[in-house]
């Protein structure tokens, strides 16, 4: 195990055999420890965004083209790092057998699109769950050393948990549908069959779940179900435009099979007034008032 530094983000395809094996439910993972994670942290020095990428994210998921990244952008880019380090450090789980379950991300300053960056990813937080066990992508992004945007992903691995007793996830609660808020967000959307395929061209996430129904019953989903993140990001984009500098915090709740109509209901952000208010925000299914998403926005000190 060992630190890797990148001058650019690893291209999918440079670890494509890998990223493959890593898909599939066997292998060698049973013979790596599941009581801890890898060590390395993976780092890209100077990280130039791609405006033609970005310039399709912001297309599939609604964000206006303004010259600012939009704040779910950088859990995106970090997928790539995240990928490799699943597959060349030696990591107790199977790919396709992670669910992502919770998202964060912060960002202290609005931060423009030509602008160069340096990102690093790490493993953290290994912790058994009710159902296999869990864990966390952290992921940093500087400028001139200075933390500009952080975010953490939390996966569960479902399966049979370690024997670590120290640390353990608390239940999650349960997600209800609120009433309107007049002066809120309220927009019922369809959410069209092939939006698993789209984005996995934009993000570089193909798990198979997302990609097709008969790939995802091989797996045990009905249906191909959307990718959490562009949820998160689609719920973002369609409320006002966020803080310079806040927080904000995501559960995933029940997937959205393809296709679906959902529906977002969020409190106003203009009422964010300090860093002790909060604006409240869900996606349901606007068929049976299921919940697919639930989140909260915080303000951040952007002289942090």
């Amino acid at each position: 195990m060992s630190d890797k530094h990148y001058d650019a983000l690893p291209k999918a395809h440079t670890t494509y055999a890998n990223i493959v094996k890593s898909l599939l439910p066997i292998g060698n993972n049973d013979k790596v420890s599941r009581d801890q994670l890898p060590q390395a942290t993976y780092y890209v020095d100077n990280l130039h965004i791609d405006q033609s990428n970005l310039d399709d994210y912001r297309k599939i998921c609604g964000f206006a083209d303004n010259g600012k990244v939009p704040i779910t952008y950088f859990s995106v880019l970090s997928q790539t790092l995240q990928m490799n380090m699943m597959v060349k450090e030696p990591f107790p789980f199977a790919m396709l057998g992670l669910v992502h379950v919770d998202n964060s991300v912060t960002q202290y300053r609005p931060i423009g699109e030509r602008e160069t960056v340096a990102m690093a990813v790490k493993f953290d937080n290994l912790r058994d769950h009710a159902q296999g066990q869990q864990f966390d992508f952290v992921t940093t992004v500087k400028s001139h050393d200075e933390v500009i945007w952080e975010g953490t992903s939390t996966y569960l691995s479902r399966g049979k948990k370690s024997s670590n007793k120290d640390k353990k996830s608390t239940p999650r609660p349960v997600t209800v549908k609120p009433l309107v808020n007049e002066e809120g967000v309220h927009s019922i959307f369809e959410v069209p069959e092939d939006i698993g395929r789209r984005y996995a061209f934009v993000s570089g996430d193909f798990n198979l779940i997302h990609l097709h129904p008969l790939s995802a019953r091989a797996f045990g989903f009905p249906k191909a179900i959307a990718h959490g993140m562009w949820s998160k990001a689609k719920c973002l984009a369609l409320m006002d435009e966020l803080p310079d500098a806040c927080t904000v915090n995501v559960s995933f709740k029940l997937p959205i099979f393809l296709p679906a109509e959902v529906e977002l209901i969020a409190e106003p952000i203009a009422a964010l007034k300090s860093p002790t208010d909060t604006c409240e925000f869900g996606l349901f299914s606007a068929k049976n008032d299921k919940p697919h998403l639930a989140g909260v926005i915080k303000l951040q000190d952007e002289n942090k």
